[in-house]
């Protein structure tokens, strides 16, 4: 039987991993991307960074990776690259790269037929426009080839809670979306004039704060906008707070909770003008084991804050789709 969650399917990528392992001694894996790709790849690369002993994860820009290649690239490296349309041409080259150095691809794209998938190894194609949680099937796939590698390679203890982490959280983070329209609504109007937006994050969620403020502000918004983590946030950023300072902080449960908390502490005693988005509010630590929460809550705050950025979007009457520069000028 295949094993598929909301699309993702995980008999599929143990069966990708059992090839790969079976025919490369595994000890790298290099997450590469730009933008939101980047950042959905993040996540893969947090759970590697926290629970492998033997495989050494590492989380590139795409441009960098290609003009600043690290040495140990070779055949004991899974490159894992990632792009929404295949075409990104950093992330297309970033394969090129790769594949120069022996290693193995796997790319993660919604277009089959791109670019991205003509010199990997291994394709995997997600879904996207169906609902929310389609949105974060990339982030998905990536994620469950970060655990089957490090499970393959060398045991996970918590590897079944993780999979059944998976078989839960699509359904959550759809239902989280579809439960915040009145949150969404309100940021939409009580920030729809804001000269910049902050964003704050911790742990696996740091690069959602990142996407959010680069992907959903900057570009799709044309607003002003900066991120940082929540832990640095005492050291430089903290300074810039005062009354009705506009902030969103992706609050997380589980192991870094406290870091963003004692953020918002900050934040309220001054009382910027904070929009809190609390994965615990949507029930993620109900449904998903403790040992592993603190891996799953990009996917909460991914969805939500979609709706969120869709909210500020109508208010402001500007599409995200709307563009100056991107795929209308040669840069």
């Amino acid at each position: 039987m295949i094993n598929m969650t909301n699309g993702i399917d995980l008999a599929n990528v143990k069966d990708i991993v059992s090839k790969i392992v079976s025919a490369h001694q595994i000890q790298n894996v290099a997450f590469v991307g730009c933008g939101a790709s980047s950042s959905e790849l993040y996540p893969g690369f947090y759970l590697l960074k926290d629970e492998a002993k033997q495989l050494r994860p590492f989380h590139f820009t795409a441009s960098e990776f290609n003009n600043d290649t690290p040495a140990w690239l070779g055949e004991n490296t899974v490159v894992i690259t990632a792009s929404l349309g295949g075409t990104t041409p950093e992330t297309v080259h970033a394969n090129t790269v790769a594949k120069q150095h022996g290693a193995t691809v796997v790319s993660v794209t919604h277009n089959g037929n791109s670019p991205l998938t003509e010199e990997a190894d291994y394709v995997i194609v997600h879904g996207f426009e169906a609902n929310y949680a389609a949105k974060l099937e990339k982030m998905g796939y990536v994620m469950d080839l970060a655990l089957e590698l490090m499970n393959q390679v060398e045991g996970y203890e918590h590897y079944d809670a993780a999979i059944d982490g998976f078989e839960k959280i699509f359904d959550l983070s759809e239902s989280a979306a579809q439960h915040c329209t009145a949150f969404a609504k309100k940021f939409g109007h009580d920030y729809k004039d804001a000269p910049v937006i902050y964003y704050m994050s911790s742990g696996a969620s740091m690069k959602v704060a990142y996407s959010s403020s680069i992907c959903l502000m900057m570009e799709m918004q044309w607003v002003n906008s900066g991120s940082f983590h929540a832990g640095e946030f005492f050291h430089g950023p903290f300074e810039i707070t005062d009354k009705d300072v506009p902030f969103v902080l992706l609050m997380n449960d589980g192991k870094t909770r406290s870091v963003d908390a004692r953020a918002l502490t900050f934040l309220d005693r001054f009382q910027a003008k904070t929009a809190v988005v609390d994965a615990k509010d949507y029930g993620l630590g109900s449904a998903i084991a403790p040992e592993v929460v603190t891996y799953f809550n990009p996917f909460v705050h991914t969805a939500v804050f979609r709706v969120y950025a869709e909210a500020l979007a109508e208010e402001r009457q500007h599409p995200l789709t709307l563009r100056r520069y991107m795929w209308k000028l040669q840069y």
